[in-house]
């Protein structure tokens, strides 16, 4: 089975610096003020005085049976034997139908109005190197590596979490 790649995001780490969203735009030189491909976003949840807030890093999940991929009517979005979900711009028409699709908001569209999205900085993933998103981040609350490596991550994570409650 060829190596499969993806995401880990530990909530508990994150600090709300909006490093990975600076981090990714540079990378792929997106004007500010316009498309994130990785965005932060708060969640609240409780009720005064227990309002608990979190920090959650989103971006497309290429996900293992991606919902975006059956709803493109013109088979513009494919996924890698590697896992990563990629555009084929040039078959994009702009349509909508995977962001109606994706559970993530992920699908993006610029001025072009042809969808776009997070490809794990393919690039620099062929060149053996980390997606900026992931090499950016201060308090290492978004990693990134094959599915055997992120699965170690939330193992730990959840280990340190049962030993803190113990």
């Amino acid at each position: 089975m060829k190596r499969q790649y993806g995401f880990y995001f530990d909530s508990d780490r994150c600090i709300k610096c909006k490093a990975c969203e600076v981090a990714c735009k540079q990378w792929k030189g997106i004007k500010a003020g316009t498309i994130k491909l990785r965005r932060v976003e708060e969640v609240t949840s409780g009720v005064f005085p227990e309002v608990k807030r979190r920090f959650i890093s989103i971006s497309c999940e290429h996900c293992a049976q991606a919902p975006c991929i059956t709803a493109c009517p013109t088979g513009a979005i494919i996924k890698r034997p590697d896992g990563i979900v990629i555009v084929e711009r040039d078959k994009c028409t702009g349509c909508r139908a995977c962001l109606e699709a994706c559970p993530f908001g992920a699908p993006q569209f610029g001025e072009d109005g042809l969808m776009q999205k997070c490809d794990m900085c393919l690039d620099r993933v062929e060149n053996g190197q980390t997606p900026m998103c992931a090499a950016t981040c201060p308090t290492q609350a978004l990693r990134w590596g094959t599915l055997d490596r992120v699965s170690v991550f939330a193992t730990h994570n959840a280990l340190n979490k049962f030993a803190k409650n113990q």
